[in-house]
């Protein structure tokens, strides 16, 4: 292990005591409701295969993702940890993980980015072997700044699109030295995590932020991803009144054809009530778009970073800046106009002061495809050349069948007369 001189959360908190205890029993609730990864669990503590790796690690620091954290724990791995957004940690849980012996936590929440830097290179002194990063920001350190270490790095898993959207970036420029599991692309991930996870945690984080109602509203959902997609479904379940904006066709012509009011951000700023950006780019939301809206509206970010709503060009309108409500920042401009932003614009479901993240459910079957992921490179990591690579599709399904398994559902399987059909091509008509 090299040197770091920032401390693990331990070192940091004072009433730490109280704090392991609240963290723990965060954990123990998210526990009952993780079945995946109580099975993964328990056949990582029978055949630790993780003995000897050095696991680092860039996430949410909350219940769920300890759970997550203690599996790889469990299965042998010295693990270190750090957060991978500066609002979405919970210092408790991060105190409880860093009572076990074979995990170091070092994530704090509301460190400024010098403090969140400092304990991503922390967590890089423990020369890992393998990476698990939540928007790639662990991986570009290694790569940028510890380029010596990449050799003893087995792999990686990324968990969401914001991180694969960079990935491929840097494995198309042949940036990229080891291999990672675009974990965020699987069915496993997307299908759940994505649409339901994303949609469920964001508005209720904006609700119980704000105290205000989704019913009547104009809710402006940007991008029509699988993120754009849970939010629009589960607004309009909320009897809001659903307008999308895009700058892909075929996502636009799928949100319109869902019965979805499509139009330019420049048409939807004049009448949205509520801002929900979704892309994972930047700019999505700028001064001209401001410049439209009318008083009162609510613009909160979906996306990993918080880039998407250029909250610049909007201080630089502004007369004056306000704390409205706790986790909601009010822009008041030049003709009275007040623009309230939640959560300073960074990931709404993880920054507002009273959010939990995505539902437990949903982030035990991203963790679960996480934890199987690691497995895979320990089992079979020199199969895999640098690069982004897809997750295997048996470990997806494997997921989906444990889950499926503890809900009590039985599902068909395929004959071998089916089977065989299915892989011939001489069936004609």
């Amino acid at each position: 292990m090299t040197d770091s001189a920032y401390p693990p959360i331990s070192d940091q908190l004072a009433d730490l005591d109280a704090a392991q205890e609240e963290g723990r029993r965060k954990m123990d609730w998210a526990a009952q409701h993780m079945p995946i990864l109580e099975h993964v669990r328990e056949e990582f503590v029978a055949d630790k295969p993780f003995d000897g790796e050095r696991i680092a690690m860039a996430m949410h620091v909350e219940a769920k993702t300890a759970i997550l954290v203690e599996t790889l724990a469990e299965g042998g791995a010295e693990v270190a940890v750090t957060g991978c957004n500066p609002l979405s940690t919970h210092d408790d849980v991060s105190a409880a993980l860093d009572t076990h012996e074979n995990i170091t936590s070092y994530a704090k929440r509301g460190v400024d980015d010098e403090e969140y830097y400092d304990a991503i290179e922390a967590v890089i002194a423990h020369e890992p072997t393998i990476t698990v990063d939540d928007g790639m920001d662990l991986v570009a350190a290694i790569h940028e700044d510890y380029p010596e270490l990449i050799d003893g790095i087995i792999g990686g898993a990324e968990e969401t699109t914001t991180g694969v959207h960079r990935l491929r970036a840097m494995d198309d420029d042949g940036a990229l030295d080891y291999p990672v599991f675009a974990v965020n692309d699987t069915p496993m991930k997307r299908l759940f995590d994505n649409v339901h996870g994303t949609g469920e945690s964001s508005l209720a984080s904006i609700a119980m932020t704000t105290n205000l109602s989704w019913a009547s509203k104009n809710v402006v959902v940007s991008g029509f991803g699988y993120c754009g997609k849970g939010v629009a479904k589960k607004a309009a379940g909320q009897n809001a009144n659903v307008i999308v904006t895009e700058v892909e066709p075929r996502r636009a012509l799928e949100a319109h054809m869902e019965g979805y009011d499509v139009m330019p951000m420049a048409e939807a700023a004049e009448v949205g009530d509520v801002f929900l950006t979704t892309t994972g780019n930047r700019d999505v939301i700028v001064r001209e778009h401001f410049e439209k809206m009318q008083d009162g509206v609510l613009l909160a970010n979906a996306g990993h970073f918080d880039i998407e709503i250029d909250l610049e060009a909007l201080d630089d309108l502004a007369v004056d800046r306000y704390e409205a409500r706790d986790g909601v920042e009010a822009y008041e401009l030049e003709d009275g106009r007040r623009l309230n932003v939640v959560a300073e614009g960074r990931l709404v479901n993880l920054a507002a002061p009273v959010s939990l993240g995505h539902p437990v459910e949903v982030m035990d079957q991203s963790f679960g495809v996480q934890a199987a992921c690691v497995r895979e490179l320990v089992e079979n990591g020199a199969a895999y050349d640098a690069g982004v690579h897809d997750v295997p599709d048996e470990l997806d399904k494997e997921i989906a069948e444990i889950k499926l398994e503890a809900e009590g559902v039985a599902f068909d399987s395929l004959t071998e007369t089916q089977r065989e059909y299915m892989g011939s091509w001489d069936h004609g008509t």
